[in-house]
């Protein structure tokens, strides 16, 4: 696969962020379900036709687009391919909103900031687990034992979610959010 194609590839997801919280969404306001749900919609139809152009890309090898490794990809399995993974990473995405909803409660953080702070978040997370991913398959691969090592800190993580309970905690008074304070105007 050609370098030029992969580049296209991220200028076309950073244009879309850009587009999302640069034009659309530039001012802070309170979404409501139905814009959510129309988002999500736009999003989906942008990933299916991504999908059809997937297809056509590969079928009449377009842009030098089908040969791999030696072999020919089709552009149906090409196609069914990249519709498995979009469908495997929007499911795993399910309990990330959880945990987002679980993290605005906690910090208590208005419904006019959300979509915002959505966004860097979701940003920063993306950078992070390229970041983590690369350093762990790193390590990994010199080092076997650390699969055990991270085996361990999820059954860790697990365990400890479990008996943990729910307490009426002061988000003003956690250090991060104290840090964060002096760093950069936070929101009370």
């Amino acid at each position: 696969m050609q370098v030029w194609l992969w580049l296209g590839f991220v200028v076309l997801v950073l244009a879309m962020l850009a587009l999302d919280l640069g034009v659309f969404h530039r001012h802070a306001r309170e979404v409501s379900f139905r814009e959510a749900l129309a988002w999500t919609g736009f999003w989906v139809l942008l990933a299916m036709l991504f999908n059809v152009a997937v297809y056509y890309l590969y079928e009449h090898h377009l842009l030098g687009i089908g040969e791999q490794i030696g072999h020919e990809l089709g552009g149906g399995q090409a196609a069914l391919q990249f519709l498995t993974g979009y469908l495997i990473e929007k499911s795993l995405s399910l309990d990330n909103i959880f945990v987002i909803a679980v993290i605005f409660n906690y910090f208590k953080v208005p419904l006019a900031y959300q979509h915002r702070v959505l966004f860097w978040g979701i940003l920063g997370a993306l950078v992070m687990r390229g970041l983590m991913i690369g350093a762990g398959a790193a390590l990994i691969q010199h080092f076997d034992w650390t699969v055990y090592v991270f085996g361990g800190l999820l059954l860790f993580t697990a365990a400890k979610m479990l008996v943990t309970r729910e307490e009426n905690l002061d988000p003003d008074q956690n250090v991060f959010v104290k840090l964060a304070r002096k760093l950069y105007p936070v929101t009370p």
